[in-house]
């Protein structure tokens, strides 16, 4: 007979059908049996289903059995790692990935070894970068299930990632519980089982030992396999040896339905799960990190900590970082971050991403801090968190009376008033104004700080400012309290606040460097700010130069005296709004029409279709009758803001959607439904700004957004996980799940000459007319409204995903907005910029109110030009940290031909690292200026001092 290898294994969702804690009781059970036996049989071997999360899980609760599992891990019984966690591939970013894999591989180490194995026996579906993360971490080799192509006929073939990293992959037949049944039956009967195993096997691995793969889920393998006399092993010991010579070559992502499902629905389940992580994988990954290791502490550049504050800030922020990404690590499970989950999951997952968010927001917030005080309280700090200079907007709450804004030499900042603050902030009436003293929060007061204060008759008013520019001695406010109060009352206490407008300002700041601004009275009368004024002319065309009539209306653009400064905006009328570069008009049907300076133009972009859904968290399927609304009833367009910086209208739709559906149909009742988007521009950017809103009355339902690209497109290209991948307009079919083309995408998707800019992970597909070839639209999901986890007769799949539970929260009710960009191209993808124009939607400017009493000119505090610049083709920061007393940078060639990566900074050696951090080769690093080659989608780790 031929030799069976037996992995005896477990595969352990942190989280699902039951939440986190509720699994974990059985998680010890199961440990505690597992480790006993391996403490009786010393043959027994045991493989931890690729995570560490559930061995440091069950650590909490077992601290005594730690060196048992060390001796077993050192030993190399007991597999752990290389992953923190299981992770959906799609549904987090490319770092996330990454850190991912770092924190796994480390904890498993300190055990004894960490498993050499990508093992990823559940994730539905694989990323195309998967095989190079893998690598740069010093894994050879990976072993998975769903996603694999009909193409694959062997248990192994040779995965080629986006940059053309080749690894061996171990191909699951059957999944990651092929042998469950062997050891199930009699004792007697084994042999038989044996050799229908044999043969079922030997057609995917002709020659060598088969895997049996000896598990399920939230289960321990039996005691007494030892007994049966077959060889046990760890998955890394049944791998050691691999190699890919004559494998067949599967390139890029695997998103194929042909060997298992995929439950492609999990991308568009719970969408709010999915717009909190995108996020706080922003703020902790571009935000807190990068900001915290150029500007907190000495000895980095660009850093501006001093002493030993700073030092201690610095240990401070690290580890909080630490604590973010673990948080979001541990949430990006491919059953947690999924939505597939019961609702008490999905509400702890949620709890927990944002809980990340806040952490790196702590941190955003020492920076800050350090910032502010170096700067004046009339001034505002400006920092670009992008690897290249930008010029963008900014929003400010100036004193009225200081409302426009210089550079750092003197010059004028272009600037446009968009609204005035309350300046009543509240009156009341006081028997005892000695009550007034419990309101006030040391400097505090509603929000505002105390400015000054006057009693005159029985009106005593307190002055607070978000500016305030004079000194505050509590003392000094109590005594005059106390000495009022010897007059009766009753008091009229009012809190005035100081006139503050909020002002649009556009700003030019060094490659993740600062720049501060000054703010100065305005020698002349200003218009006051609000909507804009009726038009008294068309507006100009795109590309045309603003009237002068346009720029006399309120929200116009003014110089630091005051007088209109010119610019590259239009003013808008009613239903139209226009900067230089594109022009985008209502329709009577409240889609819009794009236009571009260039000639390109789209039409229908922004249709509003609300069809049925009778799936679940894991596939959408429509009712067998389905009835599909695009036509609102009515629309009505305003405009809210006019002026060359940034221009904003308002498009409202009214529609009535079916309240339910069933398997069958949709209900003949009808809910009333808004859908408002807000459309705006701003000065500079090519793209035009959209914000979808309305409130969600209706159950079992999809929503989706769609826009006609200017030409045919027969492909998609999809940023994700550090790569851009083309799909086409089908799925590949053929294991009873329904192979939709609806695909994930973050960052970007793009066809035809249109590209959308996303704020977090979505769902979309290339709508094709039947019959065509091309496609007819671009479809991106707002929402997907289910009331099951999964359904046992799903008409898009064949087999349960999970058990059939209610899911109440899955129907998302409430309010759901979706905020996105949408920029028309000619040429290709990478031609049209569009990962740098994402880079630019994603990440906005940083301002900072200054805090410090008193302090250095503008010139002094601007600091240095630059801390660090990235440049080359396609070249993206994806991370950026202080590591071992380096400075590393994280940097991916997102283009289809090789690329040269350029760093400029204040630095004096360089070298070349893997993403764990251990050295590979020096680099030139010869006038602060490093130059590497990469290949197209190569992720390439720098460290610099």
């Amino acid at each position: 007979m031929s030799e069976i290898v037996v992995v005896p294994h477990t595969h352990w969702d942190r989280e699902w059908y039951l939440p986190f804690q509720r699994f974990r009781m059985g998680l010890v059970r199961m440990l505690d049996e597992v480790l006993d036996t391996m403490a009786a049989e010393p043959a027994y071997r045991f493989t931890m289903d690729g995570q560490l999360a559930a061995v440091e899980d069950y650590l909490e609760i077992r601290p005594e059995r730690r060196a048992d599992i060390t001796r077993f891990v050192t030993e190399g019984r007991f597999a752990a790692g290389p992953w923190t966690i299981l992770a959906d591939e799609f549904l987090c970013s490319g770092e996330t990935l990454i850190r991912n894999l770092e924190y796994g591989l480390r904890g498993a180490r300190e055990l004894g070894g960490a498993m050499e194995v990508g093992y990823l026996p559940d994730q539905f579906g694989h990323c195309a970068q998967m095989p190079q993360i893998l690598a740069l971490a010093g894994l050879p080799v990976a072993c998975l299930w769903r996603g694999v192509p009909q193409s694959v006929e062997r248990d192994a073939f040779a995965w080629k990632g986006a940059d053309g990293t080749v690894i061996r992959t171990q191909y699951l037949p059957g999944g990651y519980g092929n042998a469950v049944a062997l050891f199930t039956g009699p004792a007697e009967g084994l042999a038989d089982r044996l050799e229908a195993f044999t043969s079922t096997m030997r057609e995917w691995r002709p020659e060598g030992p088969l895997l049996a793969m000896y598990g399920a889920d939230h289960s321990a393998p039996s005691g007494d396999i030892t007994a049966a006399g077959l060889r046990l092993a760890t998955l890394g010991e049944y791998l050691a040896t691999a190699g890919v010579e004559g494998l067949t070559v599967v390139e890029g992502e695997l998103r194929s339905h042909a060997r298992a499902n995929i439950l492609p629905g999990v991308i568009s389940a719970r969408i709010r799960l999915k717009q909190v992580m995108g996020r706080a994988e922003r703020v902790v990954t571009r935000y807190a990190e990068p900001l915290s290791a150029l500007w907190l502490g000495d000895g980095v550049p660009g850093g501006h900590g001093t002493g030993g504050r700073a030092a201690g800030e610095r240990t401070a922020s690290e580890r909080l970082i630490e604590l973010a990404w673990r948080g979001l690590v541990a949430c990006s499970g491919h059953d947690s971050i999924t939505g597939c989950g019961a609702d008490e999951t999905a509400q702890q997952v949620e709890a927990r991403v944002a809980e990340a968010e806040q952490i790196g927001q702590a941190v955003v917030d020492l920076v800050s801090a350090s910032l502010a005080g170096g700067a004046r309280r009339d001034q505002l700090v400006v920092v670009n968190p992008s690897p290249f200079a930008r010029t963008a907007l900014v929003l400010a709450d100036l004193p009225e009376d200081r409302s426009c804004l210089t550079a750092p030499g003197g010059s004028a900042v272009p600037a446009q008033r968009l609204a005035r603050g309350p300046h009543l902030l509240d009156e009341s009436s006081m028997e005892d104004l000695t009550r007034l003293l419990g309101r006030v929060h040391e400097r505090e007061l509603f929000g505002h700080e105390i400015v000054s204060w006057s009693a005159e008759g029985n009106v005593f008013t307190v002055v607070v400012s978000r500016h305030a520019t004079t000194g505050y001695q509590y003392a000094d406010l109590r005594a005059a309290i106390l000495a009022a109060a010897e007059e009766p009352g009753p008091w009229r206490v009012r809190t005035v606040a100081e006139p503050v407008v909020t002002v649009a300002a556009r700003v030019e700041v060094p490659a993740l460097g600062r720049t501060v601004l000054t703010s100065v009275p305005a020698p002349g009368p200003t218009d006051a700010p609000g909507s804009a004024e009726p038009a008294s002319s068309p507006p100009a065309d795109a590309g045309e130069a603003p009237s002068p009539e346009s720029q006399t209306r309120a929200g116009r653009l003014q110089d630091g005296a005051g007088r209109p400064a010119g610019g590259d905006g239009e003013i808008i009328t009613e239903g139209v709004v226009a900067n230089g570069l594109l022009r985008v008009s209502a329709a009577p049907d409240g889609t819009l029409s794009l236009r571009t300076a260039s000639g390109l133009r789209a039409d229908g972009v922004g249709r509003i279709v609300d069809g049925g859904d009778a799936g679940d968290t894991y596939n959408h399927a429509p009712p067998e009758t389905d009835r599909l609304v695009g036509a609102p009833a009515w629309v009505k367009v305003a405009a809210i803001c006019s002026g060359p910086l940034v221009s904003v209208m308002e498009v409202s739709r009214g529609y009535r959607w079916p309240s339910q559906t069933t398997p069958e149909a949709r209900s003949e009742q009808d809910a009333e439904v808004t859908v408002t988007t807000r459309v705006e521009l701003r000065a500079g950017e090519p793209f035009v700004r959209l914000s979808t809103t309305f409130a969600n009355p209706c159950r079992d339902h999809r929503v989706r957004w769609h826009a006609a690209p200017p030409r045919e497109a027969g492909e998609s290209y999809a940023g994700g996980q550090y790569a851009v991948v083309r799909r086409g307009l089908t799925g590949e079919g053929g294991c009873g799940e329904v192979p939709l083309p609806t695909f994930p995408a973050s960052g970007f998707v793009a066809a035809g000459g249109l590209a959308v800019l996303l704020d977090h992970v979505s769902e979309y597909e290339l709508v094709c007319p039947p019959g065509s070839e091309t496609s007819g639209e671009l479809a991106v999901t707002l929402l997907r409204a289910v009331g099951y986890l999964s359904r046992d007769h799903n008409a898009y799949r064949d087999e349960p995903a999970g058990p059939q539970i209610a899911t109440p929260d899955a129907q998302c009710p409430g309010t759901v907005t979706t905020r996105f960009a949408v920029h028309l191209y000619d040429g290709t993808w990478d031609e049209a910029g569009l990962v740098r124009l994402a880079e630019e939607y994603h990440h906005d400017l940083l301002a900072v109110p200054g805090s410090g009493s008193a302090g250095p000119g503008p010139e002094a505090a601007a600091g240095p030009d630059s801390p660090l610049e990235v440049s080359g083709d396609g070249v993206t920061l994806g991370a950026l940290r202080r590591r071992d007393g380096w400075l590393e940078l994280r940097l991916v060639a997102q283009h289809p031909s090789a690329a040269e990566a350029v760093v400029r900074g204040p630095f004096t050696a360089a070298r070349l690292a893997d993403t764990l951090g251990r050295p590979i080769r020096p680099l030139d690093a010869a006038g602060g200026v490093v130059r590497l080659p990469l290949r197209p989608f190569e992720i390439a780790t720098l460290h610099l001092t």
